[in-house]
């Protein structure tokens, strides 16, 4: 795993050794630079194959072409098996395959690799940069330009350290980043800085730009299967994806949870390993939090070798600078907090992890998809009984557990008739439209919802239920969960793998029928029944707990200070953003117990943290 960074434009050697330094934490083993004319391509190197001869840039035979890479191919020796009848290959590398093919097959190439990137080709024959971001987009690729200038980067303090590139808030990213928690591909938080969309490449010549799609999600490639023959097939793809993704010159090991889809990845590990595969856990001292128990049961149950730590608050506060400092964007996914601590003492033992990231977004697996179903039986109930239980839900008390009873019951009330796919995204979101009429001291005239409304027109013909599948993969996996796992991992130089977007398993999982996703109640039904006799059953039907940290209980204690002081008077009236007395009213109402405002300070308090680093710092 590495980092890239570069310009097409203006610049120098010095300004693209400054941005490449940024990303050291990427690539800790290697440096490399290209420069030529008005073209600069940075690299940083985490050694994970081919530790001797896999420095870049890397080119073609007569150097017509460069490539910086960051990430993983893993077909790469079937490709090269037929390029080596045409072309002399002066590493062991997956880079120098994906030369080779772009000089066949130019930009056709990105369609023909299998595994996690971002890449940025120079083409010095016809004067062209090209970037290129993997089909899922697990591998992280910013852009900006400024006049004749383009410049890129894996993470978005690489662009920053160039000088065309502002550091001015996009203030419709800002109401994005409120509502959604993240900020959705293809903007960022700063003005005319974007991220590339998944399963895209972009062309500059210097004067255009030109954005292609090389791939896409569809939900009817494969034709309808019996039950069992979809479980076969299963079995078989997902053996084949994570088998593939344990070749590794490093120590590698997988992150055990002890929920199905961790433990999934480690039986199929360990059934394609001649040795014990490494696996790892943390707990906390919160009960309602903890996964300690299911993690041992898996690893115990599957004879593999389990590395286990107990970190209690003080360790979860002692990483909120580093990660604060580290994030480029704000993310107010609080699950970045544990992600960070395993990755790190994982990395202790291992520098490649495979992980069960897309389960949940892939078999509808979210408690969500179950509560689109009860939503439709909800909204058919007379008025008066919807008024009845309302009331009662009203009058729960407050509880700070982990997705506690009142939590589910409150955020299900919020929106019960909306459109699927917008009810979804209000129900996962912080603050509505509404609420940010009374937070925003000053709003953009665009809508949070155009991101959403763009990529239903894609699926315009597809059930709607896939349609939420489709909105789940392209928004809240890629820009909350897919950034988290990268940036807590490449903070400590850790690769992670996800077996489970592989795309050739993501494209047959998408074509099986929802039906067969969630049945009844049942969620992730297909998966379960192909789990259900390779693992035990404490994992395979056990409730969807996530990988969550108290905030709720902690912005009543040992965070409350630091809420106190960035979210206090003086703070939010010099920054002229948001409306003071309803930033108040959520700190008091949350102290008190009468509602649980977690998400709604926890978002603000990340963007604090953020912009203090990032505009103040």
């Amino acid at each position: 795993m590495c980092g890239v960074a570069g310009y097409f434009g203006e610049g120098n050697e010095e300004i693209l050794r400054e941005m490449t330094e940024t990303i050291r934490h990427r690539g800790p083993d290697d440096e490399g630079f290209f420069i030529s004319d008005n073209v600069g391509l940075g690299f940083r190197r985490l050694s994970i194959i081919d530790l001797s001869t896999g420095h870049q840039p890397i080119f073609n035979e007569d150097k017509s072409i460069a490539i910086i890479f960051n990430g993983e191919i893993y077909n790469y020796l079937d490709l090269k098996k037929d390029l080596e009848l045409r072309h002399k290959f002066y590493t062991a590398t997956d880079t120098e395959v994906i030369v080779h093919l772009y000089e066949e097959y130019g930009e056709r190439v990105f369609e023909k690799l299998n595994g996690m990137f971002a890449i940025a080709i120079w083409d010095d024959r016809e004067k062209k940069l090209v970037l290129a971001r993997d089909r899922l987009g697990k591998k992280p690729l910013y852009w900006a330009r400024s006049g004749d200038t383009l410049v890129f980067g894996s993470e978005l303090k690489a662009l920053l350290a160039h000088s065309s590139v502002r550091r001015e808030i996009d203030r419709l990213s800002l109401q994005k980043y409120l509502f959604y928690e993240y900020v959705p591909t293809p903007h960022s938080i700063f003005k005319d800085v974007y991220k590339l969309e998944s399963g895209h490449y972009l062309v500059f010549d210097g004067r255009d730009i030109r954005n292609e799609t090389f791939w896409d999600q569809r939900f009817d490639l494969y034709p309808t299967m019996s039950e069992n023959e979809y479980i076969e097939e299963l079995d078989a793809r997902i053996s084949e994806a994570v088998k593939i993704r344990l070749i590794s010159d490093v120590p590698l090991g997988v992150f055990l949870s002890g929920g199905i889809d961790s433990s999934t990845i480690t039986y199929y590990a360990q059934k394609n390993s001649a040795q014990k595969i490494k696996t790892f856990s943390i707990g906390f001292d919160d009960s309602s939090f903890d996964e300690s128990a299911y993690a041992k049961l898996a690893a115990d149950f599957l004879g593999t070798e389990h590395h286990h730590a107990k970190f209690g608050t003080a360790e979860f506060l002692d990483v909120l600078p580093k990660i604060a400092v580290g994030m480029d964007e704000p993310l107010a996914d609080g699950s970045l907090l544990p992600t960070f601590l395993l990755s790190k003492w994982t990395r202790e033992h291992v520098t490649v992890a495979l992980g069960g990231d897309g389960g949940d977004e892939l078999f509808a697996g979210y408690p969500t998809f179950q509560a689109h179903k009860l939503a439709g039986i909800y909204n058919g109930l007379p008025r008066f009984a919807c008024r009845i239980f309302e009331r009662g839900v009203s009058l729960l008390p407050t509880s700070y557990n982990n997705i506690s009873f009142d939590f589910k019951l409150k955020k299900f009330l919020v929106d019960t008739d909306s459109e699927i796919c917008h009810r979804n995204q209000i129900w996962l979101g912080a603050f509505s439209p509404e609420m940010q009429r009374e937070l925003l001291s000053v709003r953009s005239g665009g809508s949070i919802w155009e991101d959403l409304e763009n990529y239903l027109k894609n699926v315009k013909d597809e059930l709607r239920e896939n349609q939420l599948l489709y909105i789940y993969q392209k928004q809240y996996m890629r820009d909350d969960i897919l950034v988290k796992v990268d940036r807590a991992s490449m903070m400590n130089s850790l690769e992670v793998r996800a077996p489970l977007l592989d795309y050739t398993l993501v494209d047959f999982i998408d074509s099986i029928p929802y039906n067969m996703k969630i049945k009844g109640w049942i969620t992730k039904y297909i998966f379960k029944k192909l789990m259900r006799d390779k693992l035990p059953k404490e994992i395979v039907y056990r409730s969807k707990k996530g990988f969550g940290i108290p905030i709720g209980k902690w912005l009543c204690s040992e965070l409350k200070d630091l809420a106190l002081d960035y979210l206090s008077e003086t703070h939010i009236k010099q920054e002229g953003l948001f409306n003071y007395q309803f930033v108040k009213k959520l700190l008091d109402d949350h102290f008190s117990g009468r509602c649980d405002n977690r998400k709604y300070l926890w978002t603000l308090l990340c963007f604090e943290m953020w912009r203090e680093k990032w505009l103040n710092g």
